[in-house]
C-alpha cells in the first residue's frame, strides 16, 4: 500500500484516553466542508461499528453529514480515481466539525514523496487530513470534556461532571458530598443535562437533574459516559428547560469488538487527616469507609449490525460525623441517660446504578437505539452537630429511565425519533415513627455567662421530615434536519412530554416539643414543654399533590454558511407548559374568608403593596404562560484561515420553568399543615399571649388526643398559614450575550478569551403578605424594623404569598487555553481562568423573602453565589514506564454574603449590606489541589489493548480546610463552625482491568 505525505494522523491526533475505550459513543455531531479535486460523493464509516452513510458532493464541493454518532470514522471519497479513504478521525460530542481539503492536491503530494512508491501503480491511496479537521463552535462559550479527562483527573466521587467547572463562569459544588452545577449568575436548579439528547430535568425538586437534590449519589454511571460538552451560555434552539448550564453527554455503545473494565476504589478513615472539628475540638477520629466499584462489557451481538453495551457502578460510603452539644455546652451538663448520644459515628450511604444499550444498525439508513438506566440509592440524613442519630430520616432515591430512538437517513436529510419514559421519586421517612424532642436553653449560660435565648442544645426523638416527591411520565420527541439547501443546515424540532407530577409534604409529621432545660435552675426539665409542633390535614383535600402535566416544545434552526470566513446560526424556540394543579386550583372558602375585608382589613388599607385578589382563584382566572418566545443567534467570522484567528459572538434567550416543589405548596399547605401551640408554663423565658394558640400547658397535650384537643379549640384556622400564588405566574429566564476570540495555535493548542452577560428575571419567590393595622410593613420607629409575623388574619398563621420577581446580572471575562493529548505529543492540558462581576436581588438559593414587602424593596447586591476570580488547572501525561500522572488545581477568591442591618427611624428601615468573607482557615478564598498516579501494566500475551492497573489519587494534598460558615454582618468565619466544602486530605486507592 502507498502511503500520502503525512499532514498529521487524526488517528492520533485525537485520540482520547489513556486506556482503551469500551466502546465508542453515541451521540450527535455533524461534519460538514468542501473537497476539491472532482469527488463526486463521500461515505462517512464508523470504523467501529462498520455503519456507513453517503451524501453527494455538489459541484461546488461542499458536503454536509448533519447528524453523525460521536466516535471513530474515516472518509470514502468517490472521485474518478476510485473510492480514496482519509485516514481516521474522531468526532466528539456535541461537535460541529469542519473538514475541508483537495483530493488532487494530496495526491500530488504523495507522488512528490520519493520516500514512498509511485502512486500510478495502482496501489491503494490513504488521503491524510488530520490537522486539516476543526471545530465550529459558534457564539457558544463552553468546554468539551474529554474521555481522556473523565478517567485521568483525579476525583473522590465518580461522579462525570466533576470536571464541568473545567468551562468558563461554571462550578461544581460539593458540600458534604452533594454536587451540583452552578454558572451564569443562578442556582442549580436552572442547569440541565442531556444524555443522549434526552434532557434529565428534576422538575420537582431542586438542583437541577433528576436524583440530585439532598444526595451523595452520581446521575450516571462515569463507566457510561465517553465524553460531554459543558456550554455557559449561548446554547443552539434544540436546548431546552435551561436558563444556565447546559451540558450534552453521549453514552457509550457496543462495536465489533469485545471491550470491558472492571475497578474497585477505597478509602478509610486510616487514609485521610483529621477533620477540622476533629482536630480543633479535640475529637476522636470517626470512622470512615468509601468503597465504590464495578464494571462494563460491550460487543457485538451480529457483526456490524447488532451490538450491547451494559455498566454497573456501586457505591457504599460511611461518612465522619460527630454529635455534640450544642452552644459549646459540656457533655457533663446533661443526665447521664443522655450523655452517650455524643460522639463520633457515620452517616451511611448506599447507590447502585445500572445502565444498559443495544444498538442495532438495520441498513446503512436506519439505526435504532434501546437504553435503559436504574438508580437506587438508601441511606441517612445525618450531619454534624446537636441531633442525635435517632433523629435522621432515610435517604431513598429510585429512578428509572428508557429510550427508544430511530435515527433515519435520506439524501440530503435525516430524521432523530425518540420516546423516553421516566420515573424519579425522592421519600426521605423518619427512621422512628416517635415524638421528637428539642431540648433548648434560655438564660445564662453556665458555659460563657452568656444571656441564651434557646440555643438547641440536643434533639432526640423521630424526625419531623417525612416526603415522597418526583416525577413520572412519557414524552416523544422527533428532529428532524435538512441539508437540500446549499450551504444551509436546517433542523426543526418538536416534543411533547406527558407527566405527573407528585409531591407529599407532611412535614412535622413526628410531633416536635421544645423545652427550655433551664425551666427550674439548676435541674434538666424534660417533662414540660414550652412549644408543640405538628402537621395535621385540614379537611380542604390530602398532602398528596398530583398535577398531570403537559409540556410541549418546538424549534427551528439554520446554521448558514455564508461564505468561507462567515458563518451565522438562527434559531428560535417556543415552550409551552400546563400545571393543572396551578392552574384549576380553587382558593378554599375558609381562606377566602379569612383574608376578607371583613375579617381582616389591614391589607386593604392605602399604601398595601399588592392586591390580595391577584392571588385567589375560583378555578378560572389562571392562563399558562403563553410568552416562551425563545430567539438563538449566533455567528463566528475568521479573520484567518484554518480557524487560526475567529471572532465569535451570540445572544439568545432562554426559558426554565417554575419548580413544582414551589408552586404546589399552595395545594399541600392548604391540606396539611404545621401547627405550633405555645404553653403558658411560667418561665419568664418563654412567654406568649394567651390565645387560641397559647394555652396553659396540661400534660394531655403530650399525645395524640391532646394534641386534636388544641385544634378543636382553636377554631378553623387553628394556626395554620396561608399559603396563595400569584394568578398571573410567569417562568423564569434568562438572557445571554457572548462576544470573544479564538485560536487555533496549532492543531493541539487552542486559546480563547471572550465576554459575556447573563441576566436572569422573574425567579419565583414568597413574600409575606402579613400587614399591619394600618397597612404599614415595618414596626413604626423608635423601635427596630421588624417583619409583621405577628398581624396574621385572627386565628390564622401568617399569609404566605408567591410571585415573580427575583433577578440576578452576571458579567464576566474568561480566557481558556488548551492542550490536546496526542500518542506523539502524550499530555493534555486545560486553564480556565474567569473573572465575574455579579449581583442579585436577594441572597443566593433564598426564595422565602420576608425581610422587604416586595422584591423591587430588596437593593440589588453582589452576588452571594459567585466568586469574582477562579481559575481551574486540569492536565495529565504519560511517561514512557507505562505510568500516568494527573493533577486538577482550583483556586477561587471569597465568596460574598449578604445580610440585612435595621436601622430604627432609617430610610429605609432595612439596608442590605453586603460583606466579603474572610476565607478559608489562614488561606485566601477556595484552595483545593488533587493528585493522581495511575500504573499500566500491560498483558500483551493477551491482547494489545489488555491492562491492568493500580491507581492513587491524594485528593486535598495540601489539606485546605475551605470553611463555609461566616458571620453575615463582619464576614468572619463562625468560631463554632467547623463544617467544610470539601474533605480534609484523603488518599483513594484504585485496581482495575481493561480489556
Amino acid at each position: 500500500m502507498a502511503s500520502a505525505l503525512v499532514l498529521g494522523s487524526t488517528a492520533s491526533a485525537l485520540a482520547i484516553g489513556f486506556a482503551t475505550p469500551v466502546a465508542a459513543q453515541e451521540v450527535n455531531a455533524s461534519l460538514r466542508g468542501r473537497i476539491s479535486g472532482g469527488a463526486t460523493e463521500v461515505t462517512a464509516v464508523n470504523v467501529d461499528t462498520g455503519a456507513r452513510r453517503t451524501v453527494s458532493v455538489g459541484s461546488d464541493g461542499r458536503y454536509n453529514f448533519a447528524v453523525l454518532a460521536a466516535g471513530e470514522y474515516r472518509l470514502d471519497v468517490t472521485t474518478s480515481r476510485g473510492v480514496l479513504p482519509t485516514d481516521v478521525f474522531e468526532l466528539f460530542v456535541a461537535q460541529n466539525a469542519i473538514l475541508d481539503f483537495d483530493v488532487a492536491e494530496l495526491l500530488a503530494a504523495q507522488a512528490a514523496d520519493t520516500t514512498t512508491p509511485d502512486i500510478a501503480a495502482g496501489d491503494n491511496v490513504i488521503l491524510v487530513t488530520g490537522q486539516r479537521i476543526r471545530s465550529l463552535e459558534g457564539g457558544e462559550v463552553g468546554a468539551n470534556i474529554s474521555e481522556r479527562e473523565i478517567e485521568t483527573l483525579p476525583q473522590n466521587n465518580r461522579n462525570f461532571l466533576a470536571f464541568a467547572d473545567l468551562a468558563p463562569g461554571v462550578s461544581f459544588e460539593n458540600p458534604d458530598g452533594q454536587s451540583r452545577i452552578q454558572g451564569g449568575g443562578q442556582n442549580s436548579r436552572t442547569v440541565n443535562v442531556y444524555i443522549d439528547g434526552v434532557g434529565q430535568k428534576d422538575y420537582v425538586l431542586k438542583n437541577g437533574i433528576t436524583g440530585q437534590d439532598s444526595s451523595q449519589g452520581n446521575p450516571f454511571p462515569q463507566l457510561a459516559v465517553g465524553e460531554y460538552r459543558v456550554i455557559s451560555s449561548n446554547y443552539k434552539a434544540e436546548f431546552d428547560q435551561v436558563s444556565s448550564v447546559a451540558i450534552t453527554a453521549g453514552t457509550k455503545s457496543g462495536s465489533n469488538e469485545f471491550h470491558g473494565t472492571a475497578f474497585v476504589d477505597y478509602t478509610d478513615t486510616d487514609m485521610r487527616a483529621l477533620t477540622p472539628l476533629e482536630k480543633f475540638g479535640g475529637r476522636e477520629k470517626a470512622e470512615t469507609k468509601d468503597l465504590q466499584f464495578g464494571g462494563a462489557l460491550g460487543g457485538p451481538i451480529i457483526k456490524d449490525t447488532l451490538f450491547f453495551f451494559g455498566t454497573y457502578e456501586g457505591k457504599r460510603r460511611r461518612l465522619p460525623v460527630v454529635i455534640e452539644p450544642g452552644a459549646n455546652f459540656p457533655v457533663s451538663f446533661f443526665p447521664t441517660e443522655f450523655q452517650d448520644l455524643f460522639g463520633p459515628t457515620q452517616q451511611e450511604f448506599n447507590e447502585d446504578l445500572f445502565f444498559g444499550k443495544l444498538t442495532l444498525q438495520a441498513t446503512d439508513r436506519d439505526l435504532f437505539e434501546i437504553t435503559g438506566k436504574y438508580r437506587n440509592e438508601s441511606g441517612i440524613f445525618l450531619g454534624n452537630g446537636s441531633s442525635a442519630v435517632e433523629t435522621a430520616s432515610s435517604q431513598d432515591v429510585d429512578e428509572k429511565r428508557g429510550l427508544f430512538r430511530w435515527v433515519h437517513s435520506g439524501d440530503n436529510f435525516v430524521n432523530d425519533f425518540k420516546a423516553t419514559y421516566e420515573s424519579a421519586f425522592w421519600s426521605p421517612r423518619p427512621q422512628e415513627f416517635t415524638p421528637g424532642q428539642i431540648y433548648t436553653f434560655g438564660g445564662v449560660s453556665p458555659v460563657t455567662g452568656q444571656n441564651l435565648v434557646r440555643p438547641q442544645i440536643l434533639r432526640i426523638g423521630g424526625s419531623p421530615n417525612f416526603q415522597d416527591k418526583g416525577q413520572e411520565g412519557y414524552s416523544v420527541q422527533n428532529d428532524f434536519t435538512w441539508t437540500g439547501l446549499d450551504n444551509h443546515t436546517i433542523k426543526a424540532g418538536v416534543k411533547s412530554k406527558w407527566v405527573r407530577l407528585d409531591r407529599v409534604e407532611q412535614n412535622f409529621f413526628n410531633p416536635q416539643y421544645s423545652y427550655n432545660v433551664n425551666l427550674v435552675p439548676g435541674e434538666f426539665n424534660t417533662t414540660i414543654p414550652y412549644r408543640v409542633q405538628f402537621g395535621a390535614g385540614t379537611g380542604q383535600g390530602t398532602p398528596s399533590v398530583i398535577s398531570n402535566n403537559w409540556q410541549f416544545g418546538v424549534y427551528i434552526q439554520d446554521d448558514w454558511i455564508v461564505n468561507d470566513r462567515l458563518t451565522l446560526n438562527f434559531g428560535i424556540r417556543w415552550d409551552y407548559e400546563e400545571t393543572p394543579s396551578y392552574l384549576d386550583f380553587v382558593t378554599p372558602a375558609d381562606v377566602v374568608a379569612a383574608v376578607s375585608e371583613e375579617n381582616y382589613p389591614n391589607i386593604y388599607q392605602p399604601g398595601v403593596e399588592y392586591d390580595i385578589n391577584d392571588y385567589i382563584t375560583d378555578g378560572t382566572q389562571r392562563e399558562a404562560f403563553l410568552g416562551a418566545f425563545q430567539p438563538r443567534l449566533g455567528f463566528s467570522y475568521q479573520f484567518l484561515d484554518q480557524g487560526k484567528l475567529t471572532l465569535f459572538g451570540g445572544y439568545g434567550r432562554s426559558y426554565d420553568r417554575n419548580q413544582f416543589d414551589f408552586i404546589a405548596q399552595e395545594v399541600s399547605i392548604n391540606a396539611y399543615s404545621t401547627r405550633e401551640f405555645n404553653f403558658i408554663t411560667g418561665d419568664p423565658n418563654n412567654t406568649c399571649n394567651p390565645s387560641p394558640t397559647c394555652v396553659p400547658f396540661d400534660p394531655i397535650y403530650l399525645t395524640e388526643e391532646g394534641r386534636q384537643l388544641l385544634l378543636d379549640n382553636a377554631g378553623v384556622g387553628a394556626g395554620r398559614s396561608i399559603r396563595l400564588i400569584n394568578n398571573d405566574l410567569k417562568v423564569p429566564y434568562s438572557d445571554q450575550f457572548s462576544l470573544g476570540l479564538r485560536s487555533d495555535l496549532t492543531s493541539l493548542f487552542n486559546v480563547e478569551v471572550g465576554y459575556r452577560h447573563i441576566k436572569s428575571r422573574d425567579g419565583f419567590a414568597y413574600l409575606l403578605g402579613n400587614r399591619r393595622e394600618d397597612g404599614s410593613f415595618f414596626t413604626p420607629p423608635p423601635a427596630t424594623p421588624g417583619s409583621p409575623f405577628g398581624f396574621a388574619p385572627p386565628g390564622w398563621g401568617s399569609i404566605i404569598i408567591g410571585t415573580n420577581g427575583l433577578k440576578t446580572d452576571e458579567d464576566a471575562v474568561h480566557f481558556k487555553f488548551v492542550k490536546r493529548y496526542t500518542q506523539q505529543s502524550p499530555w493534555n492540558l486545560s486553564a480556565t481562568y474567569t473573572y465575574t462581576d455579579g449581583t442579585e436581588n436577594r441572597a443566593f438559593g433564598e426564595y422565602f423573602s420576608f425581610d422587604f414587602p416586595t422584591l423591587d424593596d430588596y437593593t440589588v447586591k453582589t452576588s452571594s453565589g459567585l466568586r469574582k476570580h477562579r481559575l481551574v488547572i486540569a492536565g495529565a501525561v504519560d511517561l514512557p514506564t507505562e505510568t500516568t500522572l494527573s493533577g486538577k488545581f482550583l483556586i477561587s477568591s471569597p465568596a460574598y454574603l449578604n445580610s440585612f442591618v435595621r436601622t430604627p427611624g432609617g430610610n429605609p428601615p432595612v439596608e442590605v449590606v453586603t460583606v466579603e468573607t474572610e476565607g478559608n482557615g489562614d488561606r485566601w478564598g477556595f484552595r483545593q489541589l488533587d493528585f493522581a498516579v495511575t500504573q499500566n501494566i500491560p498483558l500483551n500475551f493477551l491482547s494489545d489493548r489488555t491492562r491492568v492497573y493500580v491507581r492513587a489519587d491524594l485528593i486535598n494534598a495540601l489539606n485546605d480546610r475551605n470553611y463555609n460558615s461566616f458571620n453575615g454582618v463582619t464576614g468572619l468565619r463562625n468560631p463554632n463552625s467547623f463544617s467544610t466544602s470539601g474533605p480534609p486530605r484523603t488518599l483513594k486507592l484504585s485496581a482495575g482491568f481493561d480489556f
